[in-house]
């Protein structure tokens, strides 16, 4: 079977007590390991059942902007959890840039009137999701910036979604995230997660997104 796609390394050298006290080691461990891992080795057998998808096998947010709503379910569910997870990975840090600057913090100003405001409100969104699923921040196509979730392992890079845009921020709303710390206190994770969030890894996101639409 080929292999289009590997599970990333985590940025910390796959210390999976790297963000405790606030992300555990065993649910890190867990996480990536078998529940990544488990969306990049259905995604690559999914890829060999549909010829049609082969084209942008290898390039995962390529593969995310071809979904379309006839697409298999098995190409949909897998290719958005091992995109989804790449990103969340990386955008976390032990050592985080805490606050966002120059350019991003300007456009947060500008998008949500303030930063305490941006976070009240992607705070609010998230925890009110329902079911399982993502909270994002994107860049839209007018260049500006939105809080969206989505439901499953689906992106804003999907045509699919009702909200469409490139990704600067990811968080995981599934159980297996946050249950065996937090266990049904959705809001207590969320809140947590922000002690390890880089907005540095952000603002890179947000330059990259800026110069591709």
């Amino acid at each position: 079977m080929p292999t289009y796609h590997q599970l990333p390394p985590l940025p910390y050298s796959a210390q999976y007590h790297a963000l405790a006290p606030y992300i555990d080691a065993q649910t890190m461990e867990l996480h990536h390991t078998k529940h990544h891992q488990g969306y990049v080795n259905k995604l690559n057998q999914a890829l060999t059942q549909s010829p049609d998808m082969q084209p942008f096998a290898y390039q995962i947010d390529t593969l995310c902007k071809k979904i379309h709503p006839h697409t298999a379910p098995a190409i949909r569910n897998n290719a958005g959890g091992h995109y989804n997870h790449t990103l969340f990975w990386h955008i976390l840090s032990p050592n985080p840039q805490k606050a966002p600057k120059g350019l991003l913090q300007n456009a947060l100003e500008a998008d949500f009137d303030s930063f305490d405001q941006f976070l009240e409100k992607f705070n609010q969104s998230a925890v009110t999701h329902f079911g399982s699923g993502w909270a994002w921040l994107i860049v839209n196509q007018k260049q500006r910036l939105e809080i969206t979730t989505t439901p499953n392992q689906d992106n804003p890079l999907m045509p699919v979604s009702a909200q469409q845009g490139m990704p600067i921020l990811g968080i995981d709303l599934w159980e297996h995230a946050y249950y065996l710390k937090y266990q049904n206190r959705r809001a207590a994770y969320v809140e947590a997660l922000w002690h390890v969030i880089d907005w540095k890894a952000v603002a890179n996101n947000y330059q990259k997104a800026l110069s591709q639409l």
